[in-house]
């Protein structure tokens, strides 16, 4: 095969069969796959994917347990701007606004945490707050994270006493 000279498009070949070859029982699909790679090298025309949904997990990230907390903190008060400054105050550290908040919009997509919307407020241009509350999947969540960091935490000579 002629290789590719530069700024030309990839050759890609349809597959030649669908249908599932019989020592795959994993076998979903097969994509196109280009028939040289970079390098020069021919790698077949079928490229086939096995796709199985994983199991949804409520792991909670540093920054995620770090909103959760402070939401749990505030409990009715907790919409975006509170939220950011209970982690600054708590924290020292101030974080981007937008970070709180698509932290609270993952944490929702999650079933971590639930919103509602309040009244629209004149010195908001009339736009409503958006208030947060822990579910108690996120409850469980947080919960779960204490234990596991304190299990890690635990018969760590280095880190035992003293502040930081």
């Amino acid at each position: 095969m002629p290789r590719r000279r530069k700024g030309e498009e990839p050759t890609i070949h349809e597959p030649a069969r669908t249908e599932n070859p019989p020592h795959t029982a994993k076998f979903r699909g097969c994509l196109p796959m280009l028939t040289r790679a970079r390098c020069g090298r021919f790698w077949g025309h079928h490229l086939f994917y096995i796709i199985e949904e994983m199991p949804k997990q409520s792991y909670l990230g540093e920054f995620e347990l770090v909103v959760m907390l402070a939401v749990i903190r505030l409990g009715e008060g907790a919409y975006g701007v509170p939220v950011y400054r209970e982690i600054e105050e708590q924290t020292g550290r101030g974080p981007a606004f937008g970070t709180v908040y698509a932290t609270l919009d993952r944490l929702e997509r999650k079933g971590l945490v639930r919103s509602d919307l309040g009244d629209p407020t004149p010195e908001r241009g009339g736009r409503a707050k958006r208030y947060f509350r822990a579910t108690a999947k996120g409850l469980r969540a947080v919960r779960q994270a204490r234990h596991v960091l304190t299990k890690l935490w635990r018969g760590l000579p280095e880190l035992e006493g003293g502040i930081a």
